[in-house]
């Protein structure tokens, strides 16, 4: 299966494959702090390990810092 994973085309073996365990699979620390964008579209936390993923998918993992004075 081949995706977009933030912007790097990845082959992914397992057909299968949940946004939970795409998260471990691709080593993403912090995967409780993670907002995952699929096709454009936000998932909610409770939804990852509900998602498979598909062949030609877009997939960003997107970290939001807090910060400033």
């Amino acid at each position: 299966m081949k995706l977009t994973i933030n912007g790097e085309p990845k082959e992914i073996a397992n057909p299968t494959l949940t946004v939970t365990e795409l998260l471990k699979q691709e080593g993403v620390s912090m995967p409780d702090m993670v907002t995952v964008q699929l096709n454009d579209e936000f998932l909610r936390p409770h939804q990852y390990p509900d998602v498979t993923v598909s062949d030609g998918d877009t997939i960003n993992f997107l970290y939001f810092m807090g910060g400033g004075q």
